[in-house]
């Protein structure tokens, strides 16, 4: 039910003729009204009735059912100036449905078939309603509406086709379900998940004043910091072989264990299989401070004047490994690097070691601890930087009309995984599905977003694509929004390509913390599992007034109930170099 190819691509000129003037094949209107309305049909056949009266057989230019009219010789009627092959034009009737029992993932798609440039348009039943793709799309349509739109179709000169959803065989093997079982956070909010989601509640942020003499002279000087030094909250010996990201790591991993259910200490303590186990972290650069201050000594000490932990210490893989030994998981310990992306592509990592077997528990998320004066003198000449007083309100500005910048920060966010039988058997809490996941590469530039946010449309696509679901189903979006000029701009073009026109509410947590880097898809997406476990989506700080181009439902002022309707949430993550990754999480019930 398209374009013919037959049809010749042709202006349609209306213009008045006799009805003994009409051929088969002219593009007929009955009157000039109805070529106004784009209401044609082509006259399949002819056949004189009497010296004053011809019989025409019309059907519509895109398909559907003949009737026949007649006419007068001397009649006026409209034709269009084009004249169509009558064999092309397909003879359909739309079917009744009045006794069709639907179910959700049925399609039916309509096609006003009396207007030869009309479009079909395809509805999907999702939660006991239709849903239009595409953007523009109205709003969800009833079965009853479906209904009658299959029984006048014929009358109306329109075409329905209804497609039940396919019926697929059992499988003797499959992917398996991945459910979140334990959420850990250390964030400049505060140590904990529940510091976490407390601060997002509240409307609170964690940029502060960078204090340290090493920072002096610097033009930006604020940051979201931490607000305890981690090494104090682990032993001394074991603070002393990490760097900060991996301390982050470690104290986030912890709590995400013990809010799994898993018994202190870890795999053996817990009566699990360590080889069963696996470690999937993100991290850009881990800990600067490490490899700079090695150098710094170096000059100033010599050679011996350097730690031999100077190298295990600066590489990226360090917060990983350090989970690993904590808690004698052996089964893998991955580090993903894909710039501010890592720690959601991580996640992802991780959901897909699961699905096929590979493990069975994953701790998974991100990492991060640059903020150093080389990196944010660094971040400062690429004019990224935020500026503000944090005793003012958060100086990060996501989606506003007056962000200028992103707001550098550190921390860690970590999921606890698990196959959902093996997180069934032994009776833990389940906080949401861990339902699928998308990737995609701008291509575009070393730094810039590409404008036109078609990257990040097609990781958004692929991961409701790779959750089974449709558009229709997400109810939230957890955006990355790091409230640059550009990034926020081509992150809100691609949003509202996907979702259409409706109005998904939308927050951005840079406003709270700043943008954590490798970590920020971890602590996002941890944020994202308690949005869909509490049913309340936090407000977005910092964004006193919407920029008018964003065109999202920003969530502002106050928390806001999630929608029903629905069951998906994306958490988005974007990096520098075109990475885009982004994960879809589902209610349970």
């Amino acid at each position: 039910m398209t374009h013919s190819p037959e049809t010749p691509e042709v202006p349609i000129r209306p213009y008045a003729v006799t009805a003994a003037e009409v051929v088969p094949g002219d593009l007929f209107a009955l009157s000039r009204e109805d070529a106004v309305r784009h209401r044609w049909h082509v006259v399949t056949h002819t056949l004189p009735e009497g010296p004053e009266v011809i019989r025409v057989t019309l059907r519509p230019p895109l398909g559907g059912v003949d009737h026949e009219e007649a006419l007068r010789r001397d009649q006026r009627v409209t034709v269009a100036g084009r004249r169509l092959d009558v064999a092309a034009v397909p003879r359909v009737s739309s079917p009744v449905l009045d006794d069709v029992e639907f179910r959700d993932g049925d399609r039916v798609r309509t096609l006003r078939a009396v207007d030869p440039e009309a479009e079909e348009v395809t509805y999907v039943r999702r939660w006991g309603a239709w849903h239009a793709d595409g953007e523009g799309a109205a709003g969800p349509v009833s079965d009853a509406e479906v209904r009658r739109w299959a029984a006048g179709a014929d009358r109306e000169g329109d075409v329905v086709r209804h497609e039940p959803r396919p019926v697929r065989a059992a499988e003797a093997a499959g992917a398996r379900r991945v459910v979140v079982t334990g959420l850990g956070a250390v964030t400049p909010l505060g140590v904990g998940a529940g510091e976490l989601w407390q601060g997002l509640l509240e409307g609170r942020h964690g940029i502060r004043e960078l204090a340290g003499e090493e920072f002096d002279g610097l033009p930006v000087r604020i940051a979201g910091t931490v607000p305890v030094d981690p090494a104090g909250l682990l032993p001394r010996q074991a603070a002393r072989r990490m760097n900060r990201a991996a301390q982050f790591a470690v104290l986030a991993a912890r709590e995400a264990w013990a809010d799994a259910g898993y018994a202190d200490g870890g795999t053996r303590e817990s009566g699990l299989d360590p080889e069963r186990v696996g470690v999937s972290l993100g991290a850009i650069l881990g800990d600067a401070s490490v490899l700079v201050g090695g150098d710094r000594r170096l000059r100033e000490k010599g050679p011996r004047g350097v730690s031999p932990l100077t190298t295990p210490m600066t590489v990226p893989s360090q917060a990983a490994s350090q989970v690993s030994l904590d808690l004698h998981i052996t089964g893998e310990a991955r580090t993903v690097t894909s710039a501010c992306a890592s720690g959601t592509e991580a996640i992802g990592q991780a959901v897909d070691r699961i699905r096929y077997g590979r493990v069975d528990v994953a701790l998974a998320g991100g990492a991060e601890a640059v903020v150093t004066p080389a990196i944010m003198a660094s971040f400062a000449a690429m004019r990224a930087l935020a500026e503000g007083d944090p005793a003012g309100g958060s100086p990060s500005h996501p989606f506003a009309k007056d962000r200028d910048g992103f707001v550098n920060g550190e921390g860690a966010g970590v999921l606890v995984l698990e196959s959902e039988e093996h997180a069934r058997a032994r009776g833990a809490r389940v906080y949401c599905e861990a339902a699928g996941w998308g990737l995609s590469a701008d291509a575009h530039h070393v730094a810039a977003p590409d404008p036109s946010g078609d990257g990040i449309a097609l990781a958004l696509r692929r991961a409701v694509r790779d959750a089974g679901g449709q558009v229709a189903d997400v109810v939230h979006v957890n955006a990355h929004a790091t409230a640059t000029v550009d990034g926020d701009l081509a992150e809100a073009r691609a949003l509202r390509g996907v979702l259409g026109r409706r109005n998904v509410p939308v927050t951005a947590l840079k406003g709270h913390l700043g943008h954590l880097q490798g970590a920020a898809g971890g602590v996002e997406a941890v944020a994202a599992v308690l949005t869909l476990h509490h049913r309340v989506v936090p407000a977005t700080v910092g964004c006193g007034e919407v920029d008018d181009a964003i065109d999202l439902d920003v969530v502002r002022g106050e928390p806001r109930a999630l929608p029903d309707g629905g069951d998906l949430v994306l958490s988005n993550s974007f990096g520098f170099g075109g990475h885009n990754a982004v994960l879809a999480l589902r209610r349970v019930a």
